[in-house]
């Protein structure tokens, strides 16, 4: 459907200009993302501080050192 929008598009601009400026438009991103940077952003409560990272990376270590020695 964008191949079909950007055909009709490039055919009705008068010059390049005009269609680099409707590829822009078209392959924007929306109205509500463009604010907000390039980072998407977590939902609240999803992140993780660095004692927490460490306490998982232990937990992770110690399950794969008890399945390997039991495998």
């Amino acid at each position: 459907m964008l191949n079909a929008s950007e055909a009709s598009m490039d055919a009705a601009a008068e010059d390049d200009a005009e269609r680099q400026r409707n590829r822009a438009k078209l392959y924007a991103p929306p109205a509500s993302e463009r604010g907000r940077g390039r980072r998407r952003r977590r939902p609240p409560g999803m992140g993780m501080d660095r004692a927490q990272a460490q306490s998982l990376a232990a937990q992770l270590a110690a399950e794969d050192a008890r399945l390997g020695a039991g495998g």
